[in-house]
């Protein structure tokens, strides 16, 4: 069966995409721990990050590299945090959440956006990469 993320990659369940080629995508998550947290996902179902070959396991760090430094220049953040956890998807994926305290990085905290501005949020994001 397959999972939310590659249905998203099908094209089955929308998102607020930010950019992706022809091996990973970068979406905006829609229960965010703050604004502008964003998901990169390798487009190859593979359960844990771990298990990924090493190519293709550094080319998702490249890049969620430069989706994170897109990100810093968007939203306004003391810095880019990252998080594998990969418990609540069986899909690798490298969670970039904007920080300014730590409590952002705890995944209890979460914030809320309308439509409009997850749309905007994408756009702006995707225009510095």
């Amino acid at each position: 069966m397959s999972t939310i993320f590659t249905k998203i990659i099908n094209g089955e369940i929308p998102a607020y995409k930010i950019t992706e080629d022809d091996n990973y995508l970068a979406f905006l998550d829609v229960n965010p721990n703050a604004k502008g947290h964003t998901l990169c996902i390798p487009k190859q179902e593979i359960n844990k990050l771990f298990d990924m070959d090493e190519e293709l396991y550094l080319g998702l760090m490249q890049f969620s590299r430069k989706v994170a430094k897109a990100l810093e220049k968007t939203v306004d953040c003391k810095r880019v945090g990252m998080a594998v956890v990969g418990l609540e998807v069986p899909h690798a994926h490298v969670h970039l959440i904007p920080l300014n305290e730590m409590d952002e990085m705890r995944f209890v905290n979460k914030v809320k956006l309308e439509k409009e501005e997850f749309e905007s949020l994408a756009k702006a994001i995707a225009a510095n990469l």
